[in-house]
């Protein structure tokens, strides 16, 4: 008798934010981009009781919830965490198919023909032993396949388990919408009730040659097999990723090569430092720009060898972008590296950094003139800081030459709220993972 566990850390990005700053606890917070374009990456169950949930446009759910804290991703302090995570969920035994920085599949060696009762024993311990280690909760579903294991932790969030023992399978999906089950998208949703197919039960009940009918051959076998209970997808490991990638939609269109290539810069070392987490070294650099009149232009350079050098991956990059610029401005960059490997062969002639990181001010879009490149220290709400006095903290607004900045971590507790001067020397940026105490 197969058991399959799906596990999930709860609002993830949003939790993470709540523990190392525990003013936040209790409180609706989005995580997503700042700016008019920006999109939700996570939302606390504070936020989500108004609506608020991942993907959507940071916009509309600030809308939703007007009292929400709005903080920026702090994807290195999300890696560390879930690295944290997956190594005790890897502790289980068994294959484990991560999806997500916080969700996976198991399916644990001992469990097998395991009663119900000691299969939520189990996950108890999982999750359990994740609270001990992280501070953070989780929700764990387990059913006879993924999608009843899939569907039962979503029923056990937040901070829940959620068994479906063998032989009660339909009468859990029975009265579910169809688009609950996995694979059905709005176009199969809207055939289905179209043909008056509005429960899971009732596809379940129609006849093989029927649900073909409506969804083909391959689909309609599939998804009636499921809506029946019936799931025989292994748990497999994921091969590793074939191309780091960073890109980003701007608040405004940038109009002049000086800005494009700093953005080009950016993008490439955010996706140079998830190379470098991954242990691996990069053959082909992509560009990928999108202007604003909507339409999409990419180029990719591949090298004989690969390599790991920021200057040479970032000199490539802005190479690249110069021949994929667009009449009108630019309304997204996206830098992706791939042909990853393992070997890391010396490059026989290393450029310089100083070299590579030229940025030229000749204009290549159409604008008048460019303006000039102004340098300040301007602090952003949500940046880590640290102060030699009052430890680590964290920015919740500045204007007017000051800031506004509570100091406070995960093991101190809600701090307390100080206001600077924005140009206090003493006052530095501070890497987030400060912010764990």
């Amino acid at each position: 008798m197969r058991w399959v566990l799906h596990f999930d850390m709860d609002a993830f990005f949003a939790s993470v934010e709540q523990l190392t700053r525990p003013t936040l606890t209790g409180r609706a917070v989005l995580v997503g981009g700042l700016g008019p374009r920006g999109v939700v990456a996570g939302a606390s169950y504070e936020a989500r009781v108004f609506g608020a949930r991942s993907a959507m446009p940071m916009s509309r759910a600030r809308r939703l919830v007007p009292s929400a804290v709005v903080m920026p991703p702090r994807g290195k302090l999300y890696q560390v965490l879930s690295e944290r995570v997956f190594a005790i969920v890897r502790e289980q035994g068994g294959v484990v198919e991560q999806v997500s920085l916080d969700e996976a599949f198991l399916e644990p060696v001992e469990l097998a023909g395991a009663p119900p009762d000691e299969v939520h024993r189990a996950a108890e311990v999982l999750r359990t032993r994740i609270r001990e280690a992280t501070g953070l909760t989780s929700s764990v579903g387990a059913g006879s396949g993924k999608q009843l294991a899939k569907i039962a932790s979503t029923m056990a969030k937040p901070n829940g388990v959620r068994v479906v023992p063998h032989g009660t399978e339909r009468e859990l999906l029975g009265p579910l919408p169809v688009r609950k089950l996995w694979g059905v998208g709005p176009v199969a949703e809207a055939t289905l009730h179209r043909a008056g197919v509005e429960t899971i039960g009732a596809l379940a009940a129609l006849r093989p040659v029927e649900v073909t009918m409506l969804l083909g051959n391959a689909m309609g076998t599939e998804l009636h097999g499921l809506a029946q209970g019936i799931d025989r997808r292994p748990v497999a490991e994921r091969g590793e990723a074939k191309q780091v990638s960073a890109e980003t939609t701007f608040d405004t269109d940038l109009s002049d090569l000086t800005s494009v290539r700093r953005a080009v810069a950016d993008m490439t070392e955010h996706a140079h430092r998830r190379l470098l987490t991954s242990g691996r070294a990069a053959r082909t650099v992509t560009v990928k720009i999108r202007g604003a009149d909507f339409a999409t232009r990419s180029r990719s350079e591949t090298t004989p060898t690969a390599s790991t050098n920021l200057a040479a991956l970032t000199a490539t990059a802005q190479r690249l972008t110069e021949g994929a610029l667009p009449d009108s401005g630019v309304r997204l960059i996206g830098v992706s590296l791939a042909g990853l490997t393992d070997f890391i062969q010396p490059e026989l002639f290393e450029p310089d950094p100083d070299e590579a990181a030229v940025v030229s001010s000749e204009p290549a879009l159409p604008v008048v003139e460019e303006a000039p490149v102004v340098v300040e220290r301007g602090w952003r709400a949500g940046d880590d800081v640290q102060h030699p006095s009052f430890g680590h903290g964290w920015v919740q607004g500045s204007g007017h030459g000051r800031v506004t900045v509570r100091f406070e971590t995960r093991l101190t507790g809600p701090g307390q709220a100080r206001t600077l001067a924005a140009d206090d020397p003493e006052l530095a940026r501070a890497d987030p993972l400060g912010s764990l105490g």
